[in-house]
């Protein structure tokens, strides 16, 4: 289900990123069947580029809707699917004449990557990255490579003392998920300071938005609604967040990618720091208005281990040194997703 429209996005780059990706230029996406990397692959194609997608189809989340996010590129002769492991994969062979690696496969979650599954997160957040990274510094590769877009997190910073936060504010991750995933911000800075491969991490701020993952909050208060079951707030909450709405984040990738520092770190945040309730209850508003009397019921539970009481960005460098700065509010993006939702169930109906 082709769920956003980019057919005005060539003329809504900068013209370093247009430059860059016009049509014709290779690329590889990691993740493309992802929430995030399937809208990309969507984007890189509605520019013309001819992509290589690779995505594992892990069984983390259904692999039909990784199958269903497919389904617009597969349709296209400029893409094609491997699904592998990227560990497994030649790697050199993988990025050999491509100008741009958008790096998005992760081992996503939380709460998940506690106790015996961070073998998953190390195998897939840490060792893919570094794997990826040697490729790029090798003498078939950098020459043509432009840039590393590596798809980082805010769970990097924890809990900080003031906010927003800058990316110069210490890193403080309270899960073992954001340690992953700043190791893997590390090996960019190094693989950069030592061999030159130039790279873009983006830490994302909450990102919400049409093939959201099902163990995302947004996702889960809708079908709950949905359903008639209640959902669980975990916390009072009154914790905050900074929603940013998934074609900011696309935009995000597509403006890093032509960055001209050799290591670059931006936050990408959607612009408005406010807090889960407020949030539930404009979905609330939504959800009422799309299906009649559908109500959600809340629940509330004790903090989830390695969430944070707060999160927002300062999102000045982004927007200094690749033009990027978010262009959906949230009930607009909201909405978009309630859309979604409603209508991947009547297509599940028929």
């Amino acid at each position: 289900m082709t769920a956003l429209d980019w057919s005005d996005l060539q003329h809504t780059l900068p013209d370093a990123a247009r430059d860059l990706l016009a049509p014709g230029t290779p690329v590889v996406v990691t993740g493309c069947a992802g929430f995030i990397g399937s809208h990309l692959t969507e984007a890189l194609l509605a520019l013309g580029c001819e992509v290589v997608g690779v995505d594992r189809l892990t069984d983390y989340y259904d692999v039909a809707q990784k199958r269903d996010n497919l389904r617009g590129p597969l349709a296209s002769d400029r893409f094609t699917f491997l699904e592998r492991d990227i560990n497994d994969l030649d790697a050199v062979e993988l990025l050999a004449g491509r100008r741009v690696c958008f790096h998005l496969a992760a081992q996503a979650g939380v709460r998940a990557s506690w106790g015996g599954e961070f073998c998953n997160y190390l195998d897939w957040n840490v060792q893919a990255t570094q794997h990826l990274l040697e490729a790029a510094r090798h003498e078939r590769v950098r020459p043509q490579l432009a840039r590393l877009v590596y798809s980082s997190s805010s769970s990097v910073y924890g809990d900080q003392p003031r906010y927003p936060v800058t990316e110069d504010d210490l890193p403080m991750p309270r899960s073992p998920y954001g340690v992953t995933k700043l190791a893997a911000e590390h090996l960019c800075v190094l693989y950069g300071a030592n061999y030159e491969v130039p790279t873009s991490s983006l830490r994302y701020f909450t990102v919400y938005g049409p093939r959201q993952r099902p163990d995302m909050a947004f996702r889960i208060f809708l079908e709950a609604a949905l359903d008639g079951r209640p959902f669980t707030v975990y916390g009072d909450g009154q914790q905050t967040r900074d929603f940013t709405f998934v074609a900011d984040a696309v935009r995000a990738n597509l403006m890093a990618a032509a960055a001209t520092s050799t290591t670059e770190v931006f936050n990408v945040g959607g612009g408005s720091r406010v807090s889960l309730r407020e949030a539930l209850d404009t979905l609330q508003e939504l959800l009422r208005e799309a299906v009649p009397g559908c109500e959600a019921e809340l629940v509330y539970d004790a903090m989830a281990m390695g969430d944070v009481r707060h999160t927002a960005a300062d999102g000045s460098r982004a927007a200094d040194t690749v033009g990027w700065s978010p262009t959906v509010g949230l009930r607009e993006g909201l909405a978009r997703e309630v859309a979604w939702v409603v209508a991947r169930r009547s297509d599940d109906d028929r």
